[in-house]
């Protein structure tokens, strides 16, 4: 499996960090802001080609797949670019920064076939896979979840420490996680969806601490505070309060509601979630199949995000 890695920064080294540890993939092609750090990480991480142009990469013959980790703005239209150049796609969360884009890339993904993946890396990391396998058994049933993600970012930087030339996004990046994971772990969509946010930063141009309710079909519901202005701890913690325990994922880590410990370290082949998603990308290439968080099965959370763009919007 031959990939191409566009968005050689913070969370593009993730991936190829986690592309090391599965056989058989060679990531030929990187592609980034500046030809220089396009040519450093070619040169660390083996690739033959680096360059600053995505269509060089997307016209390269020797590119099976592609994973975006490029600005937010980027991912539709890069995403469809892919998917018309014959690349089977990775494209990082989120899909996309509106209802209407996310829609367009999934009808053209419907047209082709190949493997259009988006990265909601909550469903991959071992501590809500414990979570969901047990519901879907039968043994557990979420009444609540209860999320807090937390960051202090009230400039440009991004997790390197390095100026960003974009500017993240609350809501349709950080709050699509959770989003996704509580339709996903409960096994059912949301109705409802309500939002408040906080004032507007002077200069990122963005509320900078937002409140969301959620509601399933059935009645569960999901509270969700995010904060780019909370100074630690960072993060993003989750609490499942279900019928039978209540339980505390941080991450890769999973302990019930009185710390106990639970040991998560035989769920999946590792305790990294990027890199099991990366390994879901590439085994459903490889088996001709649907992928877990493929485009079809995430889309109905940006129609949720939709419904709450448009309810700050209004």
């Amino acid at each position: 499996m031959r990939i191409a890695l566009a968005g050689a920064g913070a969370f593009g080294i993730k991936h190829l960090d986690a592309l090391s540890r599965v056989d058989d993939v060679e990531v030929v092609s990187i592609v980034s802001r500046t030809l220089a750090q396009a040519q450093e990480v070619a040169q660390k991480y083996g690739a033959r080609q680096a360059t600053v142009e995505l269509r060089e990469a997307l016209d390269n013959p020797d590119v099976d797949a592609v994973i975006l980790c490029t600005p937010t703005q980027l991912h539709a239209e890069q995403s469809v670019a892919a998917l018309r150049a014959g690349k089977h796609v990775l494209v990082e969360i989120p899909l996309a920064d509106s209802w209407s884009n996310a829609q367009e890339v999934a009808r053209f993904a419907a047209s082709v076939d190949l493997v259009c993946m988006v990265g909601h890396t909550r469903r991959f990391n071992p501590s809500h896979q414990w979570i969901h396998q047990r519901v879907k058994a039968g043994e557990l049933d979420i009444q609540q979840m209860d999320v807090q993600t937390y960051f202090f970012r009230r400039t440009n930087i991004n997790a390197l420490g390095n100026p960003r030339s974009w500017t993240d996004n609350l809501l349709w990046h950080h709050a699509a996680h959770t989003v996704d994971l509580f339709a996903y772990q409960c096994g059912e969509p949301i109705e409802r969806a309500n939002i408040l946010a906080g004032p507007v930063h002077s200069s990122l141009g963005i509320p900078m601490d937002m409140s969301i309710q959620l509601q399933s079909a059935s009645g569960k519901i999901c509270t969700l505070s995010l904060s780019f202005n909370n100074e630690g701890p960072l993060g993003t913690f989750f609490r499942y309060i279900c019928d039978r325990g209540t339980y505390l994922a941080r991450y890769d880590d999973l302990t019930t509601g009185n710390d106990e410990v639970i040991d998560v370290s035989t769920v999946a082949v590792s305790l990294d979630g990027i890199e099991l998603q990366d390994r879901e990308f590439v085994d459903a290439i490889r088996e001709g199949r649907e992928p877990n968080s493929s485009i079809a099965s995430v889309l109905d959370c940006y129609r949720v995000l939709g419904t709450l763009q448009s309810q700050m919007d209004s």
